[in-house]
Order: structure tokens, then sequence, then C-alpha cells
């Protein structure tokens, strides 16, 4: 029997789930779809700088989940622009940072952001 998979902690949903080129008609049904988990290694590790270790530490997984997962991700956006193709972001094994007893406060949490925004 295979070990469950391991919930990864994402601050928060992306503000835009679909990405593609303007002329989609061409290529609607051809679509990528990432996961949210994937999304969050990259904005973590490629737009916020972290390493793979603090990525890790950060959703609560392993770094070789990380590793995998953003592996994984940059494969998807790499078709998405090399292809044409519509990118979805949706599904994975997540939970979300305002599910956990502790949020947790760090200054690339995007959940922060947003909060210290409407204040």
């Amino acid at each position: 029997m295979p070990r469950p998979i391991k919930c990864r902690k994402v601050c928060c949903l992306p503000a835009c789930d679909r990405f593609g080129p303007l002329d989609q008609k061409k290529n609607v049904v051809k679509s990528i779809v990432m996961t949210v988990d994937e999304y969050e290694t990259i904005r973590l590790i490629d737009l916020e700088g972290l390493t793979q270790e603090e990525c890790s530490l950060q959703m609560k997984v392993a770094r070789t989940t990380i590793q995998l997962i953003y592996c994984n991700a940059r494969k998807k956006l790499a078709e998405a622009l090399v292809c044409g193709r519509m990118l979805r972001i949706e599904g994975g094994e997540y939970k979300l940072c305002k599910d956990y007893d502790t949020p947790c406060g760090k200054d690339y949490c995007h959940r922060r952001k947003y909060l210290e925004k409407e204040e």
C-alpha cells in the first residue's frame, strides 16, 4: 500500500488561474494543468528567491519532494511557452496557510501581503 500524499502548505490561491496565447481558439483543447502546489514552488523559488530547502520548510514537505514538484512545474511552464498552449492552475494536494493553526507570517507570504494592503 503506497504512502498517503502529504498536503503542501500554500499561502494563498493565485490571483489569475489561466494564462495563454491571445489566439486561444486554436489551443483551447490542448491546455496544460499546473497544480496549485507546483505554482507555489515556482512563486517561492523563482519569484521570492528561496532555496529549495527554504521552500520545503515553508511548504512543510521534504526537499526532495519540492525538487520533484519544481521540476514538473518548470517543464509545464516551458511547454506552455514554447508550444503556445493554455496554462491552467488548479488542483493538487495542498492546504492553505489560513487553515493551519498559526499562519507563517513570513515576508514572502502572499496572504500576509494581502492582509497588510487591506489595513
